[in-house]
């Protein structure tokens, strides 16, 4: 036999393994990958079953009174009361503890819209639980979420169907567990951390990426501007925590995600209602979060003790505005006779006096219980200066301002 007639079916032999082999790589290679993927994901929603679970709360309340009948997040348009928890081992707080941010968040399920409300911490407010105004955050410490929740309800004229606690330790956990969040900041900035340590934190302007402690920093403070201001920044860090959240990046990190908010994390939603809420950063179009704060003016004024308080006087024009605005966001008419905005006369001061301060200047509530408690908050003022980074007693002015 010549040389050119020799059989080569070892070769042949040889070429069809490599391409077995590269067919079977390419098989095996997506299928373990699919497998790994669908592994983490069942291990993901199993801890996200258990964890959301024990965050859950039966509150006993099954829809709001402004509600005709229950919600179902998957068909109805819904709110979302959100707040931060301001406790910690240091301040004892835990069982009556002020909510230091409140937002409210409304979602439409049909343009897969969210409108997120920031509530400035110290809006002067009427609070059914107790009858009479104060500030908006002594709701919670007064009666928990449910009477944070009616008061929310009396304020806005929607129902608020859900309500969301966070203890600030899982906003700081959170932030690290994505490697930080960036942000912009405006001006120079020293501010206590979490530990209430005076001055460890130190921001210079510009845009930068916060670690937890920093982000925390940044979001609580108002040393430097105001509650509405404050407001602002505690929106731009939730929705680049949401945004960075969401991305593919941070698809390893759900795991430290989901235990640093569950174990943080008091609900009246269930975990089954929870997911309902994936489709609005799934419908396949980016996420509309539309964000806004409600309007109004410093305002100092005196309780019968002679102490000076602050609150936050609510514009009555912009706040009609915001609650049409959510009202339409909602798709709802609300029954307004349900509501109780407290005392006003025409011109919208308490108590029928031109400077709504009240009868020789004194705090228009006449309740002894309101005084007292306005009392001891003026002391709490103090205090906090040193705590929490709230008010600073030694840049407070007649004005109201900074």
């Amino acid at each position: 036999m010549s040389k050119n007639n020799t059989p080569r079916q070892p070769h042949t032999r040889r070429v069809r393994k490599r391409k077995l082999r590269k067919r079977v790589f390419f098989i095996l290679v997506p299928l373990l990958v699919f497998v790994a993927a669908f592994s983490y994901a069942t291990y993901l929603y199993i801890k996200a079953d258990s964890v959301f679970s024990e965050s859950y709360v039966d509150d006993g309340r099954k829809k709001s009174d402004l509600r005709d009948k229950e919600v179902d997040p998957d068909f109805d348009n819904v709110s979302i009361l959100i707040m931060g928890i301001d406790e910690s081992e240091k301040r004892n707080n835990a069982k009556d503890a002020r909510t230091d941010s409140m937002m409210v968040a409304t979602l439409n399920k049909d343009d897969k819209s969210v409108k997120l409300l920031s509530i400035p911490r110290d809006s002067y407010v009427y609070i059914p639980e107790v009858g009479y105004e104060t500030k908006i955050n002594h709701a919670h410490k007064f009666g928990g979420p449910k009477a944070a929740m009616e008061t929310t309800e009396n304020l806005l004229h929607i129902p608020i169907d859900y309500y969301v606690t966070i203890n600030f330790e899982a906003f700081l956990e959170v932030v690290d567990a994505i490697d930080g969040v960036e942000v912009d900041v405006p001006y120079e900035m020293k501010e206590q951390d979490s530990k209430d340590k005076a001055d460890a934190i130190h921001l210079k302007p510009g845009k930068q990426t916060l670690n937890g402690e920093e982000a925390l920093a940044f979001a609580r403070t108002r040393h430097y501007d105001n509650d509405i201001e404050r407001g602002k920044r505690q929106q731009e860090i939730l929705k680049a925590v949401m945004s960075k959240s969401a991305s593919l990046k941070s698809v390893l990190k759900f795991d430290n995600i989901i235990e640093a908010v569950g174990k943080n994390m008091k609900t009246n939603m269930t975990f089954s209602e929870m997911k309902s809420f994936i489709s609005y950063g799934t419908s396949g179009k980016k996420l509309s979060i539309d964000t806004n704060s409600l309007a109004g003016e410093d305002w100092w004024t005196y309780n019968s003790a002679g102490s000076r308080v602050y609150y936050f006087k609510l514009d009555d024009l912009k706040l009609e505005e915001t609650r049409k605005e959510l009202q339409k966001h909602l798709e709802i008419n609300p029954d307004t006779s349900k509501f109780n905005d407290g005392p006003q006369t025409n011109d919208g001061t308490e108590d029928g006096t031109d400077n709504g301060q009240g009868e020789n200047g004194q705090d228009p509530n006449n309740s002894q219980d309101q005084n007292q408690y306005d009392g001891q908050d003026q002391n709490q003022y103090n205090d906090q200066n040193q705590n929490d980074g709230q008010y600073d007693d030694g840049s407070q002015t007649d004005d109201g301002q900074y």
